[in-house]
């Protein structure tokens, strides 16, 4: 655990926590927009480079509690007591837990801890691609997670109806924010232009790419974008499928035999684990996201803002991050042939892509843009406070 540097108590301290170090990559903005905003910014994950990274590149404290995302009583049971030491050290006036380990732990802890604003950010569902006992253990952790929260924060629109349906937040504790999304997109970073990508990775310049980014699990999709890229190979034998992540170990792993595939497959291109992704986007023709859940996803609005048009499912969360027709095209999840069918759609039809593109970048700057979603945000917290501010002004309590 990092010391906590002493400041002044007229700073609202704030803990943002999520269960892994690799969610740290997509926290960067949100953590400096908190500190810039007037907070004193703690963020919260199991051990990871990442983790440190993410916080010293966003000006933020940065505290390491071991989290397992699998189901483990004895190790949860001590993350639930490391963290409620941290918040009885700390004393934020304001949390914010997501994912669903650290959600889950995170809310009871500053529950019984008696931190005056509790928000759980509901950022995906993993019980949606989940069943049996495990899916209703998971049920039970989100009902927890929200009875916990003051303030539940979802992702998207979709995400908040599928809560809704599945009665899993009482109705007056579900917020969206404007139009959803955690971080908007930095559109000066995410632009499109030129790309070293394809001279490093060997592809020629004028080869079709067909691009991905996260992720690779079963649950985003790519055992059926590996059997929709071949059947695409047939039609375009000059195609290349560029795949932006890494093989994450979580429960929805790929199996073994479907990695060594894609790793000696001659025309996918494989990166890893990438921490600056736009140049990449910017080696692609056309995105896609064959994914069964999600919460609102921040690869679509990247590639988006990058003019490329966007493949991606039905499913709760990528729904939203589409315009169908428009900015891309919707498909049901769990389908290799819908996606075969709509990267064959694109790329005959430049003109059509270019269209969609620039339609894509305009929609994400009118509606997705950083400054605007994480100023939402931050002005959001800030009310937050000064709301209990004035009831204890007024001599009344703040439960």
């Amino acid at each position: 655990m990092h010391d906590l540097t002493p400041l002044p108590t007229d700073v609202p301290r704030m803990i943002v926590g999520v269960t892994s170090a690799q969610t740290c990559l997509i926290l960067t903005d949100r953590l400096r927009a908190l500190r810039v905003a007037g907070f004193r910014v703690i963020v919260v994950s199991a051990p990871g480079e990442l983790l440190d990274r993410t916080a010293a590149a966003a000006g933020v404290e940065a505290v390491a509690i071991p989290m397992r995302r699998s189901m483990a009583p004895w190790a949860d049971l001590l993350a639930l007591l490391n963290l409620c030491g941290l918040l009885l050290r700390v004393r934020p006036v304001l949390v914010e837990f997501s994912t669903p380990k650290a959600g889950l732990l995170g809310m009871v802890a500053a529950w019984l801890c008696w931190v005056p604003h509790r928000v759980y950010l509901l950022r995906g569902l993993k019980l949606e691609s989940t069943f049996g006992w495990k899916r209703r253990v998971l049920m039970t952790a989100e009902r927890l997670a929200s009875a916990c929260a003051q303030v539940v924060l979802c992702n998207s629109e979709s995400l908040r109806c599928e809560a809704l349906a599945l009665r899993l937040v009482p109705p007056g504790k579900l917020r969206v924010l404007g139009g959803g999304s955690s971080n908007g997109v930095d559109m000066d970073v995410f632009c499109p232009g030129p790309s070293s990508v394809r001279g490093h990775l060997g592809i020629p310049v004028g080869a079709p790419v067909i691009g991905f980014v996260g992720r690779l699990t079963r649950d985003k999709g790519v055992p059926e974008l590996a059997k929709a890229f071949d059947r695409i190979l047939a039609v375009e034998p000059e195609a290349y499928l560029l795949l932006v992540g890494w093989f994450d170990e979580s429960e929805d792993a790929l199996p073994g035999e479907l990695r060594v595939y894609l790793q000696h497959h001659p025309r996918i291109r494989m990166t890893g684990l990438v921490a600056e992704t736009a140049d990449y986007y910017r080696a692609m023709d056309l995105f896609v996201l064959p994914t069964w859940r999600e919460g609102f996803p921040n690869v679509v609005l990247e590639a988006a803002a990058t003019e490329l048009p966007v493949v991606t499912t039905e499913s709760t969360g990528s729904r939203d991050s589409v315009v169908p027709e428009v900015t891309g095209l919707l498909i049901p999840p769990g389908y290799p042939e819908a996606i075969v069918e709509s990267v064959l759609l694109l790329l005959r039809d430049p003109t059509r892509r270019q269209r969609m593109g620039r339609a894509a970048r305009a929609w994400v700057l009118e509606r997705y843009s950083g400054r605007e979603v994480l100023g939402r945000t931050a002005e959001f917290y800030k009310s937050l406070v000064k709301s209990s501010e004035k009831m204890e002004e007024e001599g009344a309590p703040v439960v």
